[in-house]
This record gives C-alpha cells, structure tokens and sequence, in this order.
C-alpha cells in the first residue's frame, strides 16, 4: 500500500498556497446533436441518485446517461469553491435532473488540511456528500484563520503524531469536527472516519492516478467524456455540455 509520503512535517504555508489559475479556453468536446430528456424512476429526481465510482469519486446522476461531466476538486482550492457557487445547482438542476448529464467529483488532496477535510465530506456516505462538499467549499475562510493561528510549529508536530491521531487532532483544531457535527456527522462518526489509515490512504492513491492517468497538475480540472476541458470557469464548461448535446 503507497505510504502517505507528504505527511513528514511541512510549512503550514505550503497548505495554503492557492490552486490553478480559472482559465478560459476551448475544450475537446465536439458540437453535437440535442439530446432527448431522460425521465427519473416515478417519484424521484435524477440528482437523488449518487453512488461511489470505481475511481473513487462520486457521481450524481442518470448512471447511464450520455454525457459525463468530471471534476477533480481540493476542498481547500478557492476556484473550485468558486466554481461550486457559479455552477453546482445549475449542474445539479438544469443537466443532472434532464438525465442527459452525470457529474463526478473526485478528490485531488493537495495537502493535510484538504485530506482532512475530504475525508469528513465522505464520512456520512454517498447521500450527504455533495451538499457537504459545497458546504466544506464554502468554509475555506474560518479553516484557513485557524489553520494560521495554528502557526508551523503546532502544524508540523500534529503531522508527526500517530497515523491514528493526527487527522483527528489536525480536524479539532480547525474545527472541521464541529462544523460537520453541525451537518449531521457525529463527533464519534467524524473521529472514526479521520482515525482510519485506509480511508486516506485511498484518497491519496486516487489523487496520484489522477496525475499518472490524466495529468492533472491542478484544481478544478475537468473531463467532459474522458476528455479534458480546456477551461476551468462554468462558462466554458456549459458550453462544452452544451456542445455535447445538453440543451
């Protein structure tokens, strides 16, 4: 099993260094015909639908349906918390409800605040998970003041602490264990959740074959049916869904 290299003792400041710059650009979906609405199974709504892939992200979403949209998202990336407030209930609304568009997120952890702070998101399993990802997206200000009045010394000493431990220790004192309490993860569940090696050991190994398979260099990235989207802001992103038949 791949080691979690980067937890010997960093800089806080390497933790809150900014993600990839939001860029304009032309993606490589092409333009194609309108595609037919899907409806959902009576009485439900296609966005109810989320399960866990074989990447290990989650998706949202007509299983079958024709165009999949993929975003690579770090929880502590600002462009990607930006892009949650453009994007998610459009995205959610108007293409995942049509059943002609699933969406995957899958983590890329760049860093121990963002592990962290992933691995809570999916500690209450695949229904509450994206609503407490946008709502972890959007707490990036209290985390980050608490994650510098932490200071170096603090932050490095929690990173040498028991495999066990540190996560739990690192998620009280940014109060990540209280702001998801509050969102219906028990303190008992969260702590359970950050003790278990395996879990972030995942995590880590999904965010490396994210870099050998895809060459994903930053936050957000996104693939548009395997392909990536030369584009980070939702314009561009509609467009290409758009593009590939969703209006």
């Amino acid at each position: 099993m791949r080691k979690l290299t980067y937890l010997a003792p960093l800089a806080l400041a390497m933790a809150l260094t900014g993600c990839g710059e939001a860029t304009e650009g032309e993606g490589a979906a092409t333009s194609g015909e309108a595609l037919e609405t899907v409806e959902a199974p009576a009485g439900q709504k296609w966005s109810d639908t989320v399960s866990v892939t074989e990447a290990g992200g989650y998706v949202m979403g007509n299983p079958d349906a024709p165009i999949k949209l993929v975003e690579y998202m770090s929880i502590t990336c600002s462009h990607c918390a930006t892009f949650g407030e453009q994007a998610f209930d459009s995205i959610r609304d108007t293409y995942v409800n049509s059943g002609r568009v699933s969406f995957e997120v899958r983590n890329f952890v760049r860093d121990p605040l963002d592990l962290s702070a992933a691995i809570l998101s999916q500690c209450g399993g695949e229904a509450p998970y994206f609503p407490l990802t946008k709502q972890a997206l959007n707490n990036q200000g209290p985390m980050f003041e608490k994650a510098q009045a932490m200071g170096d010394e603090k932050y490095n000493q929690i990173l040498q602490m028991d495999a066990k431990t540190r996560f739990v220790v690192l998620a009280e004192e940014l109060g990540l264990i209280s702001f998801f309490q509050q969102r219906g993860i028990s303190e008992d569940q969260a702590k359970a959740c950050l003790a278990d090696e395996a879990k972030a050991e995942a995590l880590m190994a999904q965010t490396k074959t994210a870099v050998d398979e895809f060459n994903i260099q930053g936050t957000p990235t996104f693939l548009l049916n395997g392909q990536i989207v030369e584009g980070t802001n939702w314009p561009t992103v509609e467009t290409k869904l758009q593009e590939a038949g969703a209006r």
